[in-house]
């Protein structure tokens, strides 16, 4: 056990994303299973998980940049559980303003490493309660990292902290509810402010007000009532609450103490999570005694609620997320902007998913754009009584995309994406959180990518143990999963539809177009940095110069030996003109081949290539 820090500092921060990171591990499952409102989709645990993932993998890039710079390897503070990926994207952003010019300091500043928490839980959040926590932990860094060090570093600057935080989490959700995350949190920060003591009091004081908080949520909640559960948002802040406590006392606050179901009959680790879910769905399935409440507050409709949640992080000035926040509400419910300082993560629940988007264009810069169909047999998206919750679809496709353009149209095909961000690849988990998303008895399973193709393998034996039956095929790219999707049918066998799309994407040769991060030998020779490359099945086989020629000269190595369909998929940074120069040369030169054009987004690769 590494030594109790006394204040609030950068190592005690780390501490604690480590701590929280390893809480909500061992309680993903018993949150998700109670997880009822807004949507009973059973992913606030993973959702939670996810968000404090990626704020801790921030943290602990900004400890490696400073040790780094220092000349030295660190060795963490924090509990030594923590395994997540490498911090990438933002991440190093952050972990670039870890220390000042001059001579580097003993260790981080507890300004960048709050800065860094929340700013990576913002880019990772996932889900209705993953961006609220977001914005907790945004809130507390606002006050953490005022002035000086030295001003908030003790039990009262914890409490002030803890206030900003509920506060501020409350004012970013447009319609608050209560008995929700919200109640817990400020439940939370008023117990905290009348504390009195150090860093382990004011967090012992937060986690007891939180957990009695979080034990009254059915009493306002009937849909939490009728269900026999508190609410699992607040679950999960409890959860963090509490490795905020072991993080200053070096002792966890007991388990048993963490009331799960209502009446606070308490469900342990090893509890069985499935009967748990069976129980949830019964009593969600139960017509309610007078209309519910949307996730905004608002009445539901006989028809349900909307059938899409739409997730993207969003570039835009403050007065243009005013706006937007008004024409989102309008279209939808459940709907949270969190962020500040140009960077925002989006959150809502609408039918039109096409229109969020839209209104995000219009506002600024969308992308890391999430869309996830709550499907017909989702309680969200049915009136009460109507149907049986949570009844399973016969087949599904899960796939992983590597840029939002793809993420788009995978979902329109049916598919349920996982978005791969450019260096930050998904991990088995979210893979398997994907399959459970789909709630299918069948799911076809396409990484897109070679690497991919261990982590999704692990990922689909796990959900063969919940009982899901999954074929993996081996597609290497996103081109390949294109060609599969467009061959699935799902009325067919499901042997017969798995052999139909792995023949499709085989019969797919695939390439890309990139440039070279780095000065490399190659099956093609020896590229510079900043070289364009062209990449045929993996293995360079194009060095040039201009972005349009090398692609074009990909082109015809690919057509030489035949095909019939030509895709491109475009990145962000590829030229405009490239789509229509190459589609011309393929007139001209290939009579015979068809080309169809995508806009891929934020992928990574200046172009993908698929030829059939």
């Amino acid at each position: 056990m590494p030594q109790v820090p006394q204040r609030l500092d950068a190592s005690a921060v780390r501490a604690w994303c480590g701590f929280a990171l390893r809480a909500l591990g061992r309680a993903r499952e018993e949150i998700d299973a109670i997880n009822v409102y807004p949507v009973a989709d059973g992913d606030t645990g993973t959702n939670l998980y996810l968000t404090v993932e990626s704020a801790t993998a921030a943290v602990e890039a900004v400890f490696a940049g400073h040790a780094a710079l220092a000349g030295g390897k660190e060795t963490p503070d924090g509990p030594e559980a923590f395994d997540g990926r490498e911090a990438q994207d933002g991440h190093e952003a952050v972990a670039g303003q870890a220390v000042s010019h001059g001579r580097v300091p003993e260790g981080p500043a507890l300004a960048d490493a709050v800065h860094a928490m929340a700013h990576g839980a913002l880019i990772g959040a996932r889900g209705n309660s993953g961006t609220i926590l977001a914005q907790l932990l945004r809130g507390m860094a606002q006050v953490l990292a005022a002035d000086s060090d030295a001003t908030h570093t003790d039990g009262q600057g914890l409490g002030l902290a803890l206030r900003r935080a509920a506060d501020s989490a409350r004012q970013a959700v447009v319609h608050p509810v209560e008995g929700t995350v919200l109640t817990v949190a400020s439940a939370a920060a008023d117990a905290a402010s009348g504390a009195e003591g150090d860093c382990g009091a004011v967090a012992r004081a937060a986690y007891e007000g939180a957990r009695a908080a979080l034990a009254a949520t059915p009493g306002q909640l009937a849909v939490l009532e009728r269900a026999g559960v508190v609410d699992a948002g607040g679950r999960g802040l409890v959860a963090v609450l509490g490795a905020l406590v072991e993080t200053f006392t070096g002792e966890a606050p007991a388990a048993a103490a963490v009331p799960v179901l209502a009446g606070h009959a308490r469900v342990g680790a090893d509890s069985d999570a499935t009967g748990l879910h069976a129980r949830v769905d019964a009593a969600v399935t139960e017509p309610p005694e007078e209309v519910g409440e949307c996730a905004d507050g608002a009445p539901a409709s006989e028809e349900g609620g909307p059938a899409f949640e739409v997730i993207y992080l969003l570039e835009a000035e403050d007065t243009a997320v005013a706006r937007l926040r008004d024409r989102l509400d309008a279209l939808g419910d459940s709907l949270v902007v969190v962020g500040g300082d140009g960077l925002w993560n989006v959150h809502v629940h609408v039918d039109d998913a096409g229109a969020a988007v839209e209104a995000g264009v219009e506002a600024g810069r969308p992308y890391r754009i999430r869309i996830t169909h709550f499907g017909l047999d989702d309680a969200h998206t049915t009136g009460a009584g109507s149907r049986p919750v949570r009844e399973r679809v016969e087949r599904a496709v899960v796939a992983v995309v590597p840029g939002e353009g793809l993420a788009g149209l995978y979902t329109e095909a049916g598919a349920t994406t996982v978005l791969a961000r450019p260096g930050e690849p998904p991990a088995s988990g979210e893979l398997v959180e994907a399959v459970r998303r789909a709630h299918a008895r069948e799911v076809v399973l396409l990484p897109n990518d070679a690497e991919l193709r261990h982590t999704a393998a692990a990922a689909a034996e796990q959900a063969r143990t919940e009982g899901v039956r999954v074929a993996l095929i081996p597609t290497r790219s996103a081109v390949q999963g294109i060609a599969a999707l467009a061959v699935h049918e799902p009325g067919r066998r499901f042997d017969e539809d798995v052999v139909a799309m792995t023949s499709a994407a085989g019969a797919t040769r695939y390439a890309e177009v990139e440039v070279a991060e780095r000065q490399s030998w190659t099956m093609a020779g020896i590229c510079q940095a900043g070289d364009i490359l062209g990449l045929i099945e993996g293995d360079v086989a194009v060095i040039g110069s201009d972005v349009t020629a090398t692609a074009e000269a990909v082109l015809n190595r690919m057509l030489a030996a035949g095909g019939e369909m030509v895709t491109l998929v475009l990145g962000d940074e590829a030229p405009d003109t490239i789509a229509a120069h190459l589609e011309s040369r393929v007139r001209e030169s290939y009579l015979a081949v068809d080309t169809v054009v995508y806009r891929g987004g934020r992928q990574g690769a200046l172009l993908l290539i698929g030829v059939e």
